[in-house]
């Protein structure tokens, strides 16, 4: 009898579920919107894995009574106190069998590293760092950004930026190409008007204009280089407390780069090597290329006892094969 396995990426802004065989033949594909509880609540978290399961199912032609078992990884699941909600919405949605629940850097770490284990650190909006061991010991950050000091995501990069801007404006910095690029974006008319607009709510520069920061430095702007280097620096700060929670520093292993601001290239990576080198020299950069919900299927394979490792090239290559097929 052929065993099914699903599993599922929930993130702020979309959520994505997959459904495979034990042989890694990808049967269906799901999606649906944003279902971070912080930002949902609940009853939307169950409405769009309710959504995504339903599609996938469709798609694979097999029931979810079929399905053996589950991993879901889900933006906002902190804390053992959220076990209990998220374990109540995602059966309301349908996923009634056995369900691992874990954060949903965990997921994208376990698609990206070609072991199955090592480090991921996301720089989306926001910055988060999980780890895994080959024993499946599990190390993390706080996630909780700028409140407890960890910064690399998009928001940090852009609060830097502006401090920047602010620090020409009282002579406490050097001259940036980033002024005449905020004033442009803005509609500020001079420096004076722009950081009057940042102060008063007047204008807003967020985690969307990021990629005009990488604009800027492309363009040669010291400041901007600088800003973004940073950013690499404290990511790699980031990864370095899971590596030592995991004692992984002597060990070769993959760190999964997971999220857009990694998208930025060798401006923000290099410095991000750089910084991890001296404490773990034979870590591996890697960009994180398959959809992480592959990530939790072989999580619910592992679970359900199989050898994931075995499957997981074959379960990626139908993934990317599946997804692209009109």
């Amino acid at each position: 009898m052929t065993r099914y396995f699903a599993g599922g990426d929930v993130g702020s802004t979309k959520t994505n579920i997959i459904i495979a065989d034990e042989h890694g033949r990808v049967l269906g594909f799901g999606t649906g919107g944003g279902g971070n509880h912080e930002g949902v609540g609940y009853a939307g978290l169950q409405q769009v894995v309710h959504t995504a399961l339903q599609q996938a199912l469709a798609q694979s032609g097999i029931a979810a009574s079929a399905i053996e078992s589950a991993s879901v990884g889900i933006g906002g699941y902190d804390w053992p106190a959220q076990h209990a909600d998220h374990v109540r919405a995602l059966a309301a949605a349908g996923l009634t069998m056995p369900v691992e629940i874990v954060n949903d850097a965990v997921v994208g770490l376990v698609a990206g590293a070609a072991s199955g284990w090592g480090v991921g650190v996301v720089a989306g909006t926001s910055c988060n760092c999980w780890g895994m061991d080959a024993h499946g010991k599990l190390g993390r950050v706080v996630g909780e950004g700028t409140r407890v000091g960890e910064y690399g995501g998009a928001s940090e990069l852009v609060a830097r930026a502006v401090q920047a801007v602010a620090y020409e404006w009282v002579l406490r910095g050097p001259p940036t190409m980033l002024t005449p690029a905020f004033m442009r974006v803005t509609g500020a008319p001079d420096l004076t008007a722009l950081i009057e607009g940042l102060t008063t709510g007047r204008f807003e520069i967020d985690a969307r204009h990021a990629p005009l920061i990488f604009q800027v430095a492309l363009q040669g702007d010291a400041v901007a280089r600088e800003c973004i280097a940073w950013a690499g620096r404290e990511l790699a700060q980031l990864a370095l407390c899971v590596i030592r929670q995991l004692q992984l520093q002597q060990l070769e292993f993959d760190v999964v780069l997971i999220g857009s601001l990694h998208k930025g290239g060798a401006l923000l990576t290099d410095p991000l090597r750089a910084a991890l080198v001296p404490e773990a020299p034979r870590a591996r950069l890697v960009p994180l290329s398959s959809p992480p919900a592959t990530g939790g299927v072989l999580l619910a394979m592992r679970a359900a006892g199989l050898d994931a490792g075995a499957v997981r090239a074959q379960l990626l290559q139908s993934a990317a094969a599946f997804i692209e097929q009109p």
